[in-house]
């Protein structure tokens, strides 16, 4: 049976006893025992008190003292005590001052460990704990941010080179418009210059003939 942590009514009289072998057996796969003081102090009549100190003191007697936790399982604010209260009143049941406060104190941490580790971990292989490195960026952001660069860079090219539309326009306006003085003197320049020059071939033929 898988489990952490094994809580008995001991306001009540139980129908077994505790077995040594039983009980370090238990501890030994890391489950722990409670005993929860309250129902013992708040129930009904000398019976549970009875109850809850016979069955605390042989379940104590069978672990030696280890692997328990002692809690409140209180309902009711009055049924709690302060944690030197319940030191003495675990003494009374028969631990030592140093493993009572281990009982009320650090085997409850330890029990939530050891579950965290035994549902997380794999033969001593444990999660990797975040410890302050960047998280590295997602799928979906990175897209986003190419997607904006690639915007961006579109609206530049697009400031930056007119449209063909505009660039149409001026091809055509330069097109219509009259050539200047100084382009209409170079053009008939050069063509008078070919007229001489066909001319001169022509007299040089007459000539030769």
């Amino acid at each position: 049976m898988e489990c952490d942590i094994i809580s008995l009514d001991m306001s009540v009289r139980l129908p077994f006893h505790f077995r040594f072998k039983t009980v370090a057996a238990a501890i030994t796969r890391g489950v722990r025992f409670e005993i929860c003081y309250s129902p013992g102090i708040t129930g009904s009549g000398f019976e549970a008190r009875r109850n809850l100190i016979g069955n605390a003191a042989s379940l104590i007697r069978a672990t030696r003292g280890r692997g328990i936790i002692i809690s409140s399982e209180a309902k009711r604010a009055l049924g709690v005590r302060a944690p030197w209260d319940v030191v003495n009143l675990a003494c009374v049941w028969g631990l030592s001052a140093g493993r009572a406060k281990e009982a009320l104190c650090e085997e409850a941490r330890k029990t939530v460990a050891f579950a965290k580790l035994k549902r997380t971990s794999w033969r001593g292989i444990v999660d990797v704990v975040y410890g302050g490195e960047k998280p590295a960026p997602k799928e979906k952001s990175a897209k986003k941010t190419k997607d904006q660069k690639g915007n961006n860079i579109k609206s530049t090219n697009e400031a930056q080179t007119p449209p063909e539309s505009a660039q149409a326009g001026k091809r055509k306006a330069a097109a219509d418009s009259p050539l200047s003085s100084s382009e209409q003197t170079q053009v008939t320049s050069k063509r008078e210059m070919k007229r001489q020059a066909k001319k001169a071939k022509l007299k040089q033929g007459i000539t030769e003939d």
